[in-house]
């Protein structure tokens, strides 16, 4: 049985109901029952290969996923993405960063039965089910565990980071997931899958700096609200590890899995043992290209003592379709009070985290730290009034505006000029002006790269 609630979406969902993917293994026919008329139906097929190699190929000298940072009771053995997708499975957008606030467990809703050495295709198919019939921009789990034990990087965008993923729909943006392969209403997972789960889940929120006990204040996503028994925009209490059926209108994650949860719950809870939290605070107002940004932050435990004496990297962080980069560009130690602050040369919109990496390891979450560009201007003649600029990094227009210096010394507008910035640089004459003081200025809008900019002010005399 396919179930048709519950799942993602990255998109606005149709008006069309879609199943969640069956694995069958090896099969020659497929039969459609249903205990109601049907009209309109389709079956989407998604065809996997089967490995040739023994179970053994996936686990010798398989690459782990990176980085690896001892948070809880450290990090476990994560089978990195390559080993499932082997070398292609995009995602079909550039990946999308939250918070980290709770976790969601889901069963995969297919059969079981399946051996070690076919989980790679499984996922390959849950995959493709999800980015090619769904059309959601990739797989929607961020973990997926086995029958073995075995936890799969999914998701693409980096094991460290909150990735917004398409497993619970209207709580994507503030939720991890992890699915065990198989359907388990009736009967639970496997002592290995449920003991990886455990040693995945205390290691995963006590990173984040979230506790694994108790309940957290979550707001419903609008775009997803449909998903869920609750309003758009309605704040509700979930548990920090749910199962999917306490925020979606699901099943998931079957009858018997859901009732092992608040055993779950406590082994969890001991083996994330003390995390810390680390928060890199955002700018009040943009930085600038042209001098060093001061950026911020804290390191305490889950009470809010401080870490004192600790050391602290500030990291930009990049995505791409097809991978990220991490890259310290900053270090700092925490003072008695657990606070730090790092000097950093930026020139445009960048993401940066704060990272402490001795254990026990905690990420801040993303913070979009916005530039604006250096922008000089120079007076190159009077006669005419010439101006000329730069900007860096270099924007496709600038305004140069114009004022006229009264008595008391106040700027009254005068004129502007809406000028091109060809290769960095621009310039603008203004016709015949009386004589006086004027003063000039340059300013350049927001695009995607960088904030709005403006120049420091100069002054010309015309006789």
């Amino acid at each position: 049985m396919a179930s048709t609630l519950g799942h993602g979406p990255d998109r606005p969902a149709s008006d069309a109901l879609i199943g969640e993917v069956l694995w069958t293994g090896a099969a020659d026919f497929v039969e459609l029952r249903s205990s109601l008329p049907l009209a309109g139906v389709r079956l989407h097929f998604v065809g996997v290969d089967e490995p040739r190699a023994t179970a053994t190929a996936t686990e010798v000298a398989a690459p782990l996923a990176q980085p690896v940072l001892q948070a809880g009771p450290g990090q476990p053995p994560i089978l990195a993405r390559s080993v499932w997708a082997r070398g292609g499975s995009p995602p079909s957008y550039v990946p999308g960063y939250g918070e980290v606030m709770m976790a969601f467990v889901h069963h995969t809703d297919s059969p079981g039965g399946y051996g070690r050495g076919q989980v790679p295709s499984i996922i390959r198919g849950i995959y493709a089910y999800h980015r090619f019939v769904h059309r959601w921009n990739d797989i929607g789990y961020n973990f997926v565990v086995d029958l073995y034990g075995r936890i799969w990087e999914g998701r693409l965008g980096g094991i460290d980071q909150a990735v917004v993923g398409a497993q619970a729909g209207g709580y994507n943006l503030e939720s991890t997931g992890v699915a065990v392969i198989g359907t388990f209403s009736g009967v639970a997972p496997s002592a290995l899958a449920l003991a990886a789960m455990e040693r995945l889940l205390a290691w995963k929120l006590s990173l984040h700096g979230v506790p694994t006990r108790g309940h957290v204040t979550v707001v419903v996503d609008p775009a997803s609200a449909f998903y869920t028994p609750f309003r758009p925009g309605q704040h509700v209490s979930l548990p920090r590890i749910a199962g999917h059926r306490d925020g979606c209108t699901t099943d998931c994650p079957g009858g018997a899995f859901y009732a092992r949860l608040p055993r779950l719950r406590p082994r969890i809870q001991r083996l994330a043992g003390d995390p810390a939290r680390i928060v890199l605070s955002p700018l009040a107002q943009p930085g600038s290209a042209s001098a060093p940004i001061t950026v911020s932050g804290r390191l305490t435990d889950l009470r809010g003592a401080p870490r004192a004496g600790a050391p602290v990297e500030v990291q930009e962080f990049a995505a791409t379709r097809h991978g990220t980069t991490e890259t310290t560009i900053a270090t700092a130690t925490t003072g008695p009070d657990g606070s730090f602050s790092a000097a950093v040369s930026l020139t445009q919109y960048t993401l940066l985290r704060a990272l402490h990496r001795p254990a026990p390891a905690a990420v801040s979450t993303l913070v979009p730290i916005e530039v604006s560009p250096a922008i000089t201007l120079t007076v190159s003649s009077t006669v005419p009034l010439t101006v000329t600029g730069t900007v860096a990094p270099p924007t496709r227009t600038a305004t140069v505006e114009l004022f006229a210096v009264q008595p008391d010394g106040s700027w009254t507008p005068a004129s502007s000029q809406r000028v091109a910035v060809v290769r960095g640089g621009f310039s603008a004459t203004f016709g015949t002006l009386a004589p006086g003081t004027y003063g000039l200025s340059a300013h350049t809008p927001a695009d995607a790269v960088s904030a709005a900019g403006s120049s420091a002010p100069v002054a010309a005399t015309i006789a």
